[in-house]
């Protein structure tokens, strides 16, 4: 398709991509020899996504798309880190995308182990594992002070607050978001059903 990528558009192929995930009926597209020698010079995805490195969670096979389609980003439960923001804006800035997914998913581990921070049951041997795991703390604390207290409750806490910090962190991002050059939206993976769900969204039409 030569039209070009809107924002709404761009969700929609998502969407779209997702349903056939789900049904077991993907298209497969962009994942041939032609498509990777198209490539070779210059790639234009039409979505950034920033998702969690679980490895359930491989974006261009849950929502059906190939080569050069999109920008992905991960770590550990999502977290937004200087060199995340910095690989966004870089989306936004220099390829254009008119669309950021942040995408989390159920019974996610980093979650958990924010969940056991709370509980005193937390043990990890490594630093910058407990550095990752007390970004996510906040977000439960935050949600046990409103009568949070499920997993559930606090993936989807985190997943709206991160698309909240993204904008207010990123000047590039906020000010696209404003012009209507970019929508952002937050979703949740759930494993079994392969659905992705709708969480947050910034200026698309749901």
């Amino acid at each position: 398709m030569n039209q070009p990528w809107t924002t709404d558009r761009a969700w929609q192929q998502l969407l779209t991509g997702n349903r056939n995930f789900v049904a077991g009926s993907p298209a497969h597209e962009h994942q041939d020899a032609k498509k990777r020698q198209e490539l070779v010079e210059e790639q234009t995805p039409f979505a950034a996504v920033f998702g969690c490195s679980d490895s359930r969670l491989a974006a261009e096979m849950i929502f059906d798309v190939g080569l050069g389609d999109l920008f992905v980003v991960r770590n550990a439960g999502q977290v937004l880190a200087e060199t995340i923001l910095g690989s966004l804006e870089f989306a936004v800035e220099v390829l254009k995308v008119p669309l950021i997914v942040v995408l989390g998913h159920d019974q996610c581990g980093a979650i958990k182990a924010g969940m056991s921070v709370q509980t005193g049951t937390a043990n990890f041997a490594g630093e910058f594992i407990a550095n990752l795991v007390n970004r996510i703390t906040p977000t439960i604390e935050q949600g046990l002070s409103v009568g949070e207290t499920t997993i559930e409750e606090f993936t989807s806490r985190h997943i709206r607050e991160t698309v909240s910090e993204l904008v207010q962190r990123s000047e590039i991002i906020r000010e696209a978001v404003k012009a209507g050059k970019l929508g952002i939206v937050g979703a949740e993976y759930k494993l079994g059903l392969g659905e992705v769900q709708l969480a947050e969204s910034l200026g698309i039409s749901k």
